[in-house]
């Protein structure tokens, strides 16, 4: 695996490789360094080489520096002189990037190679509001944001179908989206349907190249049925809430996995874990969709661990039954 070493003056190094755990899950062979005020370029080129010397392959380092032309970029630069055939180093670090070298970890061994494919993601993660300040994409990139067969005869296919009470958040639009590359992010929910505002965010909020949409329950039933319009198109679907999926997968959308991102606390609920709290009408839920044949995949991004639904399901009714009792 390519190692990464994320370089700053002062802290930031720290804080975007803290944020970027928080997004994509704790990595293997990333280390931060970080230049304080009362330090100098020998100091940082110690923790620089001490950092390179606990990767397992030390032939291929990929170096995200703050600032071209700064302390840590120099020093970088001299240590990168002696290994230029094979590491690589890319400045003006953004959180889009990190998350992009992340995901290209999973299939490129090459420092090089992740260094040249993470530069146009640190570029389109820079956006504005109002939207009229943004820069009009070049034709060429809107026409290759789309497969070639887009709008050909055939039907959605699912890439990945998850409760997230939280729905399109940066988990979903960086990690989940890296690994599944759909088309379209689809919220099914009658309730955020009928909210211009969560449906203005949601639409927002998608990454680039990736259309976001906001239909209705039993407008997503009729998408699924529908054969003439969608071949090409990968679905990445979102649901609120189990009830909301299972009224889908019973009225013919085909899921077979959902995955268990998050599922908020609120009165009356009880947490088995730290992210997903149910009431009784949840455990009932998701004993249907099991009934219906389908399987659980329960993570928050995909380098955790899955989780046993199951002994979290049965840990939930327990901590329910205690408070009928109580």
């Amino acid at each position: 695996m390519v190692g990464i070493i994320i370089a700053s003056h002062g802290e930031f190094a720290n804080g975007i490789l803290q944020s970027g755990s928080m997004i994509f899950g704790e990595q293997k062979d990333v280390k931060a360094v970080t230049l304080k005020p009362s330090e100098g370029p020998d100091d940082i080129k110690g923790k620089l080489e001490a950092a390179v010397a606990t990767f397992e392959n030390q032939d291929e380092v990929l170096f995200l520096v703050d600032l071209w032309g700064g302390t840590p970029f120099n020093q970088v630069n001299n240590l990168f002189e002696a290994h230029k055939d094979t590491w690589a180093i890319v400045s003006g670090l953004n959180l889009p990037m990190l998350i992009e070298a992340y995901a290209s970890r999973m299939s490129m061994d090459s420092a090089r190679d992740i260094a040249a494919h993470i530069l146009e993601t640190g570029v389109e993660g820079i956006k504005i509001r109002p939207e009229e300040l943004q820069p009009k994409p070049k034709a060429a990139a809107k026409a290759n944001a789309q497969p070639s067969n887009a709008g050909a005869p055939g039907k959605l296919e699912y890439v990945l179908a998850r409760i997230d009470s939280r729905l399109l958040h940066g988990q979903v639009a960086t990690t989940w989206t890296k690994t599944t590359n759909p088309t379209r992010i689809i919220v099914v929910s009658d309730n955020v349907a009928h909210d211009e505002l969560r449906t203005n965010m949601i639409k927002q909020a998608a990454p680039s190249g990736v259309k976001a949409h906001v239909v209705p329950i039993n407008q997503m039933i009729k998408l699924a049925k529908d054969d003439k319009h969608f071949g090409g198109q990968r679905a990445l679907l979102l649901f609120e809430t189990p009830q909301d999926a299972l009224k889908a997968i019973e009225g013919g959308v085909p899921i077979k996995t959902l995955n268990i991102g998050s599922m908020s606390h609120s009165v009356g609920k009880v947490q088995p874990n730290k992210v997903l709290a149910f009431d009784q009408d949840d455990i009932d839920t998701f004993g249907k969709l099991k009934a219906d044949g389908v399987t659980f995949d329960v993570r928050k991004v995909p380098a955790d661990s899955k989780e046993n639904m199951d002994a979290i399901l049965q840990k939930a009714q327990n901590e329910l039954n205690k408070q009928k009792k109580a």
